[in-house]
């Protein structure tokens, strides 16, 4: 059990004015606080050894949410330190504290609030995640900006307000919002030989291998496991309700093949899969996957069945350009940021889907953390309004035997955990009006 007192939390070699604000936060003093945030940086100051941050004191300091048999003197007590612990964490977030920064017990201050119960704090914390988000997503791309002599960077917000580094294990989107390359989400203390990135571009250039019901890189990466087979099952139903036949179906991401069968069973007009990988495609070609050649040929029409071999990116144009249309669309990418999936429903969903399609992905952003899992949640449903698209979410539960440690049971031979979650939110997608 974690040991949540002030001792433990700042340490003999934490620096001075570290410690001053630990413990002014700690206090929730709001006018010592307001005073030390004159000082760049001090709002996401942390104790080099324990990592607590002020968020992480403000939080820590009240305690585990009072029991059903608390007295009504107490319970008065406890609110009047959540309203000041409230009002120390609004004026933390408003100078640059890192809402996902993790301590030594690889917990956010969300992540702690939701330990100790304290539902309206974690809920700050998210509210403050997702300004985070989107003002980055707002800024990043843009070019430097200059005036007079000062200059003022992408990189500069990211580091003051905290960034999500998302990324699914699975054939999966997940990421930092329009980023390129996607580390793991936060960091993490691991041996050193783990701390890879997981990118597109390695992706591509990897060998996978088919094995124990997973398709995993040659890092060590979960590409995709056959734990996902509800969830598939599930996607299958939300897109194609009443499981019709002869609907206009577009799968990106192929991976174990998995929803493919499944809407392969349905009879569709037309089938169409993009994948980007090599030695993905070379055992799409085999009669093991059941997509290959044969498959091809037995379309209604030539073209009805095809796999697109190449990156969407460069195939959804040409499917554009041909007049393609779908009834469903699946995509489910793997290695890919935030902003490629962002980028499909914005410039490619609207002349590829038809006007009463649904359009549906697997949705692991953040998913190896609660709170990073809820702010992604209304990222991608604030940017999907942005495009015309009005999202339901089906939550699903995750059965999580099997699933638990990393290393064992689903994971064993699965470098990193990609998924800790025991509700899945499938989103549903439709055209606004």
């Amino acid at each position: 059990m974690a040991d949540d007192s002030i001792s433990s939390r700042i340490s003999l070699s934490c620096p001075p004015d570290t410690q001053t604000i630990l413990t002014a936060a700690w206090s929730h003093d709001l006018p010592a606080i307001k005073k030390l945030l004159d000082t760049p940086g001090a709002a996401s100051l942390q104790d080099p050894v324990t990592r607590e941050s002020p968020s992480h004191a403000t939080i820590r300091s009240l305690g585990p949410r009072p029991s059903a048999d608390t007295s009504p003197e107490e319970l008065s007590e406890d609110k009047e330190s959540v309203e000041a612990a409230i009002a120390v964490l609004r004026e933390l977030f408003l100078w640059g504290a890192i809402w996902n920064d993790v301590d030594d017990h690889d917990e956010t201050p969300g992540c702690l609030a939701a330990r100790l119960g304290r539902e309206e704090i974690y809920q700050l914390c998210v509210e403050a995640g997702i300004r985070a988000e989107l003002l980055f997503g707002i800024l990043d791309g843009y070019e430097e900006l200059e005036s007079g002599d000062e200059e003022w960077e992408v990189e500069d917000v990211e580091e003051e307000h905290g960034h999500v580094e998302v990324v699914d294990g699975g054939e999966h989107n997940g990421a930092p919002v329009d980023g390129e390359d996607a580390p793991e989400l936060i960091d993490m203390p691991e041996e050193e030989s783990e701390k890879k990135d997981v990118n597109s571009e390695d992706y591509l250039k990897s060998k996978v291998t088919y094995s124990g019901g997973k398709l995993v890189d040659d890092d060590g990466n979960g590409v995709m496991m056959a734990w996902e087979t509800d969830i598939m099952r599930r996607s299958v139903n939300a897109l194609l309700p009443g499981l019709p036949e002869g609907k206009r179906i577009l799968n990106i991401g192929f991976g174990m093949g998995i929803i493919d069968g499944m809407f392969a069973e349905t009879k569709p007009a037309r089938h169409h899969i993009i994948e980007a990988h090599p030695e993905v495609l070379k055992y799409i070609s085999t009669d093991e996957s059941k997509f290959g050649p044969a498959w091809e040929a037995a379309g209604s029409e030539p073209g009805a069945n095809k796999v697109y071999g190449g990156k969407w990116q460069e195939i959804c144009p040409q499917l554009l350009a041909e007049g393609q249309v779908y009834d469903a669309i699946y995509f489910d990418t793997f290695g890919e940021d935030y902003s490629q999936l962002k980028l499909f429903f914005t410039e490619f969903i609207p002349g590829l889907l038809d006007q009463n399609g649904i359009f549906g992905f697997f949705n692991g952003l953040g998913a190896d953390r609660k709170i990073c899992y809820d702010v992604y949640t209304k990222v991608s449903e604030m940017h999907l309004a942005d495009a015309g698209l009005d999202v339901d979410w089906d939550v699903l539960d995750v059965d999580l035997k099997g699933l638990e440690e990393a290393g064992k049971g689903e994971w064993e031979g699965v470098r990193r955990r990609y998924w800790t979650l025991d509700k899945y939110r499938l989103p549903v997608c439709t055209f606004l009006g």
